[in-house]
């Protein structure tokens, strides 16, 4: 048995129509959408309505860790379009999931990244896509459990959620051979991200879990340059499978 994992596709729908190659079945571990490219400012949701200065100026600010000037930044472009902000958003990531979900493999099993919008994934997950979130099934005589999103920060996206509901995800999967979520378990190596420079939040619900129920496997994505990619926790191997909207290239796991 052999499955393909990815998480972070960010708009690589390209890509995607392959990543389920060799495999039984696809893994998508979220951030389906792509609202700005950190490294092609040209990139993305944010440029398309604003253009490529004031992206290279969002990530400036940005990166910088200067949210509150970033969000007032935003506020005085959106002040300035014509169309209302929600449907210009609405609009752009219909486009992107239409996409995106229609170059999914069958059979694909997807969660929900922190950038991702929940509510809209019923439209366009076709038959032979199952999206989880806190939810488990069972692959090759393995059990997987899914955590989607994220943790609140101060970059205020989409699918952020309070560490207490996190939690109550986690907890409701129980013991699991493989544990998938969006985010990695709150360990400095994996939460480093080597050029933005900086931590991204991690799940001590998640940490905690491995600790408690030893699963073989953690994977995850979010943090796109790791400062580790693969160490082990007690007897779980933790992977990142990569940022795939760059790679383009699937991590494989076979038993």
């Amino acid at each position: 048995m052999r499955v393909n994992v990815i998480s972070d596709v960010h708009g690589n729908a390209e890509d995607l129509a392959a990543a389920g190659e060799g495999a039984d079945a696809l893994i998508c571990l979220g951030d389906l959408v792509l609202f700005l490219d950190y490294h092609d400012h040209s990139r993305g949701i944010f440029p398309d309505l604003f253009g490529v200065r004031n992206a290279h100026r969002l990530v400036e600010l940005r990166t910088a860790r200067r949210f509150d000037e970033a969000r007032e930044f935003g506020r005085r472009l959106w002040a300035e379009l014509d169309v209302d902000r929600d449907t210009a958003i609405d609009q752009a990531v219909r486009r992107q999931y239409a996409a995106l979900f229609a170059a999914f493999p069958t059979p694909t099993y997807a969660t929900y990244g922190n950038v991702d919008i929940p509510s809209l994934w019923h439209e366009y997950a076709g038959p032979g896509t199952t999206v989880l979130d806190g939810q488990r099934v069972e692959l090759g005589g393995l059990v997987f459990g899914f955590v989607g999103g994220g943790l609140r920060t101060p970059m205020r996206t989409p699918y952020e959620i309070s560490d207490e509901e996190y939690a109550a995800k986690v907890e409701a999967l129980g013991e699991v051979d493989v544990l998938c979520s969006h985010i990695p378990p709150d360990v400095p190596e994996l939460t480093y991200d080597t050029v933005a420079r900086r931590f991204e939040r991690g799940s001590r619900a998640l940490l905690d879990a491995i600790r408690r129920t030893r699963p073989r496997y953690a994977l995850f994505g979010h943090v796109h340059q790791p400062l580790v990619r693969r160490m082990r926790v007690a007897s779980t191997e933790c992977v990142n499978v990569g940022h795939f909207a760059a790679a383009g290239r699937p991590w494989a796991l076979e038993w």
